[in-house]
């Protein structure tokens, strides 16, 4: 499964990110990421440039440890960077990453999975 995490934000954020994940022994064992930075926006979206992190997920990823991961790195960053997590056409963006939020963030990730694997 690929997934995108865009932070609108600084190029060193992605970078943050990226070693955040890395760190997690919940996650890193279950993706390979690709760092895309300077992306162009797409059609529709503001002219800010988004910074990108581009996974491929493999077998025992978890949703739920995945958002958590990303909410937990985010409450580390002093400004709090907007997340957005793209999935096929499921767009899933963290703002406050509240408890709400979070279990929102997986269930729509859990669901987007579930459509790829038919179940």
């Amino acid at each position: 499964m690929r997934l995108e995490v865009h932070v609108e934000s600084a190029t060193r954020e992605i970078r943050s990110l990226y070693g955040w994940l890395r760190s997690d022994p919940d996650v890193r064992t279950t993706f390979t990421a690709d760092p895309q930075t300077n992306a162009a926006p797409r059609p529709g979206e503001m002219g800010t440039t988004l910074d990108v992190l581009a996974l491929v997920t493999g077998n025992g990823w978890s949703a739920a440890s995945f958002v958590l991961a990303l909410a937990t790195w985010r409450r580390t960053r002093p400004q709090r960077p907007q997340v957005e997590i793209r999935r096929g056409d499921t767009v899933i963006v963290l703002t406050d990453c509240s408890p709400e939020q979070i279990q929102h963030a997986t269930r729509m990730l859990e669901a987007a999975v579930g459509e790829d694997t038919g179940t």
